[in-house]
């Protein structure tokens, strides 16, 4: 397999090279993580003119630097090989497996001459945590899979080709390497249940709880759907298995933490201001969804919709469900008031833009359905509706952008099209 590009987040690396501050990777597991620090950087700041003797790289998740997990001799550690006050490199993998690792981290960072990167695989890692833990020196880099644009770049068939397997096998770069879907689909199947879950399962003592995994399920199969808490544990009453909303609560936010989905909260973007739930999730990888689904529930359009969430995560958004509320009168003359979904409202600084997914817009019947809430939006930034159809980039006669998914995820300025 050739080597992959993942340009954006080596100059997010570059960018913050020597800034004083401890530079945490953050991402689920098998994201590319260790490859981006330990290959792609590391290769970087050699070609940059840094000794390699001068990076002291340390995989913390290796059986040969089990001892290192102790804090107190991986300070001594890495001290031992700082011999001068030149500028040294401190790379270390899955930093949490080290109890006390904030102490390391911040005595190692008090010196002028020593530039720190981790990597870690759960949101211990965020950056309000990392604010606290590193008071006020840690600067995230999140990681995701593949881009469907990265994952083109380093496959051998058509475009056409590539989107089928990447809708049907997610990003997770070795996914690559798998020659056959059944060799795709088993790789995938053992990281849910022998990887993921199990990693949940230990870090929060849930070993022989099979709520998780049933939990998981319901979110594939809905993705992209309005729940919450409450919802979801009628849904599990339902199905004779009473689970109360609390734990459901306490779960999701243990999938949350290990970047396994997203959740993305609804905004009143006429009000401007956030409703409480309930909210859309979404998976951090469309391949690990199908999985935890034995890819029985194969619904492109659902997950064209995760895609491009995961898309503009990537690009660096925030993005929430919009909310619009109109008023219209019903068949009775009466004025009722509706609430209409605009799929996401996203936003990076002064940048908004409103996205529509839609999988196909056959009639006119079906473009009014589509642009129904953005119409109804009273401001001047941009509105599109991405579809899947073969299309050439469109204006309609109400200002809205219509592209195809090919353009949207492989033009890196598709937005501003």
């Amino acid at each position: 397999m050739e080597q992959i590009r993942r340009d954006l987040y080596l100059n997010r690396l570059i960018e913050r090279r020597e800034n004083g501050m401890i530079k945490v990777v953050t991402g689920i597991r098998r994201c590319g993580k260790s490859y981006l620090l330990f290959k792609l950087y590391y290769q970087y700041l050699i070609e940059s003119g840094v000794e390699s003797s001068r990076i002291i790289t340390i995989p913390l998740d290796d059986d040969d630097f089990e001892e290192l997990h102790d804090s107190k001799r991986l300070s001594a550690y890495i001290k031992e090989r700082i011999t001068d006050d030149s500028m040294w490199y401190v790379f270390l993998d899955e930093v949490q497996l080290c109890k006390n690792f904030e102490a390391v981290l911040n005595g190692l960072n008090r010196r002028d001459n020593v530039d720190i990167y981790v990597t870690g695989s759960n949101s211990r890692f965020l950056s309000s945590d990392v604010l606290t833990e590193f008071r006020g020196r840690g600067d995230e880099v999140r990681v995701y899979p593949l881009s469907f644009s990265e994952y083109v770049s380093a496959y051998s068939g058509d475009k056409y080709d590539a989107w089928v397997d990447y809708y049907t096998y997610g990003g997770l770069p070795l996914i690559l390497s798998r020659k056959t879907d059944e060799l795709k689909s088993g790789y995938l199947t053992a990281l849910c249940q022998e990887l993921y879950l199990k990693d949940i399962e230990n870090r929060h003592n849930l070993r022989g709880d099979n709520v998780m995994s049933a939990l998981l399920n319901i979110l594939a199969s809905s993705v992209g759907s309005l729940t919450n808490p409450t919802k979801l544990a009628n849904t599990f009453s339902s199905n004779g298995m009473p689970v109360s909303d609390k734990t459901i609560g306490t779960y999701i936010g243990y999938l949350l933490d290990a970047f396994f989905i997203s959740k993305s909260e609804r905004y009143d973007i006429k009000g401007k201001r956030y409703i409480a739930s309930p909210y859309k999730y979404y998976f951090t990888d469309v391949g690990l969804r199908n999985a935890q689904l034995n890819f029985r529930q194969q619904e492109e359009n659902h997950i064209m919709e995760n895609i491009i969430y995961n898309e503009l995560l990537v690009r660096g958004f925030h993005v929430d469900v919009g909310v619009v509320e109109h008023a219209e009168k019903n068949e009775e003359g009466k004025i009722v008031r509706k609430r209409l979904e605009v799929d996401f409202v996203c936003n990076c600084g002064s940048r908004r833009y409103y996205i529509q997914s839609a999988f196909a817009i056959p009639d006119k019947e079906k473009m009014e359905q589509e642009q129904n809430s953005l119409i109804r939006i009273d401001d001047s930034f941009k509105k599109i509706i991405v579809v899947r159809d073969r299309i050439k980039l469109w204006r309609n006669e109400k200002g809205i952008v219509v592209m195809d998914i090919m353009d949207f995820l492989l033009k890196p300025d598709s937005l501003d099209l």
